[in-house]
């Protein structure tokens, strides 16, 4: 299989103040290197099946029309296109990423399907650390395998309580770290086996087994739930899905 390239104009000035990006430079270069192929790979190791995981991620955050939404750590767009379905023409996403080959592949992607509701884009370049946005900005926020990734989940999910409105909800999606032993094997037998020699066809080894370490070193399900409480939300729910191979946190402000 053969990865998609685009050639397109450069992504427009965004009108959000734009802040120094303040993430692990490694994990940056990471995303911004698998970035032209990293749809194909999603398709390929879960046989599809992450695009019915983020419809999912969508309809738990309550996205309606005519709201003003986030998908944060949006990469190549999938979760910030569902939401501008959901938005409609008068509302409006803001795809959020700090890998600019990502934000452009996405921008790409916008451009190419040339859906009229996908003008209510728009795509910043910043960190899930420190948001450009004012104080209860959003009426619902998604973020897909990105929590796990940020260097501060406690900070990244502090900011994500900021800027939603009272009342609305964040839906975080991700690998699950499962505490059932037959999961946790059959994950790990997975990217053995399955994932890191998929991603070697492309060069990616390396880049790939960081996914693993990352699972790993992440947060179990009760363990997200607390996060979101301690960062104020009032309510917190996390949802194992695909298996228990993800899930996803369900949180509201």
């Amino acid at each position: 299989m053969h990865s998609l390239q685009f050639s397109i104009p450069l992504l427009p000035t965004s009108r959000f103040k734009r802040h120094s990006v303040r993430c692990a430079s490694d994990r940056q270069q990471l995303f911004n290197r698998i970035a032209p192929v990293y749809d194909n790979l999603n398709d390929l190791l879960s046989l599809g099946q992450h695009r019915i995981w983020k419809r999912m991620a969508v309809s738990w955050s309550g996205a309606k029309t005519g709201d003003s939404l986030l998908d944060l750590c949006c990469g190549s767009g999938d979760l910030t296109f569902l939401m501008s379905e959901k938005a409609g023409a008068d509302g409006k996403v803001i795809g959020l990423d700090f890998s600019k080959e990502q934000l452009s592949i996405a921008s790409s992607r916008q451009y190419l399907l040339s859906k009229a509701c996908y003008n209510n884009i728009e795509w910043v370049e910043a960190d899930a650390l420190d948001l450009p946005f004012s104080n209860g900005y959003f009426d619902a926020i998604t973020m897909g395998y990105g929590l796990r990734n940020v260097v501060d989940k406690r900070r990244a999910m502090q900011e994500m309580f900021r800027v939603l409105k009272p009342g609305s909800r964040v839906s975080i999606l991700d690998f699950n770290k499962s505490m059932q032993p037959f999961t946790a094997l059959f994950q790990e037998w997975m990217f053995d086996n399955v994932v890191v020699p998929t991603a070697t066809v492309y060069g990616l080894a390396k880049e790939y087994q960081y996914l693993k370490t990352s699972i790993d070193e992440f947060l179990t399900g009760k363990e997200l739930e607390k996060l979101a409480l301690d960062a104020g939300f009032s309510y917190a729910r996390h949802y194992e899905i695909g298996g228990g191979l993800m899930g996803n946190l369900v949180a509201a402000r």
